[in-house]
C-alpha cells in the first residue's frame, strides 16, 4: 500500500471508531431509534444527491431490493442495537465487541454459502468465539441495570453485519459503491422514520448532542463510507478488512480522551484474541500445518 493508502486507512478507522464515541454522547438525550433515524438520513441526505449526480439513480432503482436487504442488515438495525448497547456499556467496550464482525462474516458465509473453511480459518473462529466470551464474562448480568442484554446487541449487531456483507457479495457485487452506500442509508431513514417520530424525546436534546448526532451521520456515515468503498476499490477486500484491527483502538482512545473511560486490562486481552481469531478467520494470518508422514 502506498502512503496515500495509509494514511487513508488509519483516517476511516479513526472515523468509525469516533461512531462510538458519538453514540455513547447523543443516545442517551435522544434514544437509540431517534438518533440513528437522525444518523443514517442525514446521510442519505449527502450521499443520494451525489449518485444522481454521477447517473446512477437508475442502477438503485434496479437493485432496490438487494439494497433494501442490506441497508436493513448493515445500517438501520446494528446502528440501533449498537447505540442502545452504549446506553450502558463504554464506547471502547463497545467497539472491541464489534471487532468480532469479520469471525460473524466469516461463520454465515461458511454455514449459509457453503464457503470452505481450511482449519486455520476454523480454528481463527473458535479464538474469535474465544475472546468474545473472555471480554464479556464480567458483563454478563442480566438482572435489571445489568450489561448482559448490551453484549448480546453487540454481537446480534456483528451478526446482521455478517449476514449483510455476505448478501452484498453475492446480490451487489457489481453495483456501484456510491449507489450501496447512499441507498442503504436511504432505506434504512425510510423504515425507522415512523418509530423515530414516535420515540422523539420529549425534552429537546442540547447542543452538545445534536452536535454528535451531525458528527455521526456526516463524518462517521457519509464520509467514511465514501472513504471506505473507495479503498474497497483500489485495494480489495482482504487488504481494506484489515482497518478492523485499528477501530477498537480509536473507539477506547476516543473513549478515555473525551469521556474519561477507563481500559481495563481485561478489555485488552480480551480485545487482542479476538483479533487474532479474525486475522485468522479472514485468511489475513495463515497457520502452516505439517504435512502428514507417510
Amino acid at each position: 500500500m502506498t502512503p496515500r493508502d495509509i494514511a487513508e486507512m488509519v483516517l476511516l478507522a479513526a472515523l468509525w471508531g469516533a461512531s462510538y464515541l458519538f453514540m455513547r454522547h447523543a443516545a442517551p438525550a435522544f434514544g437509540a431509534v431517534p438518533l440513528i433515524w437522525l444518523r443514517v438520513t442525514l446521510a442519505a441526505l449527502v450521499l443520494v444527491p451525489l449518485l444522481c449526480w454521477h447517473g446512477e439513480w437508475a442502477e438503485l432503482r434496479r437493485e432496490i431490493r438487494p439494497v433494501a436487504v442490506v441497508g436493513i442488515l448493515n445500517s438501520g438495525l446494528p446502528f440501533v442495537l449498537i447505540a442502545w448497547a452504549t446506553l450502558s456499556v463504554t464506547a471502547g467496550f463497545a467497539a472491541i465487541v464489534n471487532a468480532s464482525t469479520p469471525i460473524f462474516t466469516a461463520l454465515v458465509g461458511a454455514l449459509w454459502l457453503g464457503d470452505r473453511l481450511d482449519r486455520s480459518r476454523s480454528l481463527g473462529l473458535a479464538i474469535g468465539f474465544g475472546g468474545v466470551l473472555m471480554l464479556s464474562a464480567d458483563k454478563a448480568d442480566f438482572r435489571p441495570g445489568g450489561s448482559g442484554w448490551a453484549v448480546v446487541a453487540l454481537m446480534s449487531a456483528a451478526l446482521c453485519y455478517g449476514f449483510a456483507a455476505n448478501i452484498a457479495k453475492r446480490h451487489l457485487a457489481g453495483v456501484s459503491a456510491r449507489v450501496g452506500a447512499g441507498g442503504t442509508q436511504a432505506v434504512s431513514g425510510v423504515l425507522l422514520a415512523p418509530l423515530a417520530w414516535w420515540l422523539w424525546p420529549e425534552t429537546p436534546p442540547p447542543t452538545s448532542a445534536w452536535g454528535a448526532a451531525v458528527s455521526l451521520a456526516l463524518l462517521c456515515t457519509a464520509a467514511a463510507n465514501l472513504l471506505f468503498f473507495r479503498l474497497l476499490g483500489r485495494l480489495g477486500a482482504s487488504r481494506t478488512v484489515t482497518v478492523t484491527f485499528m477501530i477498537p483502538v480509536f473507539g477506547s482512545l476516543w473513549g478515555a480522551l473525551f469521556l474519561g473511560e477507563s481500559v481495563t486490562g481485561a478489555m485488552w486481552r480480551g480485545g487482542a484474541v479476538i483479533l487474532l481469531g479474525t486475522a485468522l478467520a479472514t485468511g489475513i494470518l495463515r497457520l502452516r500445518w505439517p504435512a502428514p508422514s507417510r
